[in-house]
């Protein structure tokens, strides 16, 4: 299932997106500064280049101090076209970013909630190879006519009992429509990725040769194709990166997923009720943590580098890793909106995750400086914990 470390890799994937486009967004504005003191090649009017270069140097200054507050372009004395310029640049700097927040916001959540998806095509792929070992052995005995043949244990895979037992499973059913599951167009796939990494498995050979499998048997069978083929071949593989850009950080996720199913199938488990695993057990819950997150993020920005930027007087904050920067701003936007959340969890949360997603050096520069900055906070009274957020800031 989908836990909090999982929701927070995903929501810092999207801001480092986000800071991107906003990237893109501030040189596009600046572009369209650039051309509206272009020399008129149209007019008959002397152009007055040096004039106009000044012009556009004037209008970018004042458009990257107004980022944030028009209140220095109000006061300037630039001329009328300048200010014109500038407002106009302003607006469409920022109409860009929100969209672009509204759009990675939106797949973010989309990309999460793609996951039962995933994991049931890779179920779904399973039970295509049954299908079509079932499919050559009527090939094989309609070529036979009268003539006696043997198939010995050839129909292992299309008889397995757990992958038998989800086709007849009306939970199953259910939740594949509901996902919009079919792999009706993969047929052509099916054979060649059966015929050159599922027959010649060693898993699949030793399945081969046990009579009549029994139910952990087959679901044994079942699962190490599952996790040491199907999740394991970049040619299958690349069939689940590109129905999610995500697949990177999706997949131990789904691989663990589609092998509960299975084991559920199966019976084993004595809890099951028969009910296809969640994305998350309070996904309602965890889906408000994630969205609030990234939209908390974006909102504290501006607040959140002015306080790296006194705990940093010997960095300039444009000289620090551009991952540090997202991910103590994460950390400041979850200390200071989530309650319930103590500070500690939120601190290794986020040094785990510069562990893989920053430099050789951010652990320790993430964890000495959100420790620093979460005691001021906490006496200064931005930071305030309540329930289970007090468990561990005594």
């Amino acid at each position: 299932m989908l836990n909090r470390r999982i929701l927070r890799v995903k929501a810092f994937q999207n801001l480092y997106a986000y800071e991107q486009c906003k990237g893109s967004n501030l040189n596009l504005a600046k572009d369209y500064i650039k051309a509206a003191f272009l020399p008129d090649l149209n007019s008959m009017e002397v152009q007055d280049k040096v004039a106009l270069t000044k012009e556009a140097e004037e209008a970018i200054k004042l458009f990257d101090q107004n980022l944030e507050s028009k209140e220095l372009l109000k006061a300037s004395e630039a001329s009328a076209k300048v200010k014109k310029t500038v407002l106009e640049a302003l607006k469409q700097y920022h109409q860009a970013n929100e969209k672009d927040h509204q759009f990675l916001l939106k797949n973010m959540v989309i990309s999460a909630e793609r996951i039962p998806q995933l994991y049931l095509s890779a179920i779904e792929l399973l039970r295509s190879f049954g299908k079509h070992v079932e499919k050559e052995v009527e090939k094989k005995k309609k070529l036979a006519g009268n003539t006696p043949i043997g198939f010995g244990n050839e129909l292992n895979l299309a008889n397995n009992k757990v992958l038998n037992s989800l086709g007849e499973s009306e939970t199953y059913l259910a939740a594949l429509a509901r996902n919009n599951v079919n792999l009706d167009d993969l047929e052509l796939e099916v054979k060649e990725w059966f015929r050159d990494y599922i027959k010649t498995s060693e898993i699949y050979q030793d399945y081969l040769k046990i009579e009549n499998p029994s139910l952990e048997e087959d679901l044994e069978a079942a699962d190490s194709l599952l996790k040491k083929i199907i999740f394991k071949n970049e040619v299958i593989l690349n069939y689940f990166s590109e129905k999610d850009l995500n697949w990177t950080e999706n997949k131990s996720v789904v691989r663990s997923l589609a092998s509960k199913v299975l084991k559920n199938a199966a019976n084993l488990d004595q809890e099951s009720d028969g009910q296809m695993p969640e994305i998350a057990i309070n996904w309602d819950e965890d889906k408000e943590f994630f969205e609030n997150i990234f939209n908390f993020t974006i909102q504290n920005d501006a607040e959140s580098k002015v306080l790296i930027s006194q705990k940093t007087k010997n960095w300039d904050i444009d000289r620090l890793a551009y991952t540090d920067k997202i991910i103590i701003s994460m950390a400041l936007a979850e200390m200071k909106n989530f309650p319930s959340i103590p500070v500690k969890v939120s601190i290794n949360e986020y040094i785990d995750i510069s562990k893989t997603y920053s430099t050789p050096k951010s652990k320790h520069f993430v964890n000495g400086l959100l420790d620093v900055m979460a005691k001021e906070l906490t006496e200064k009274g931005d930071i305030r914990k309540s329930g289970r957020g007090l468990l561990d800031n005594k």
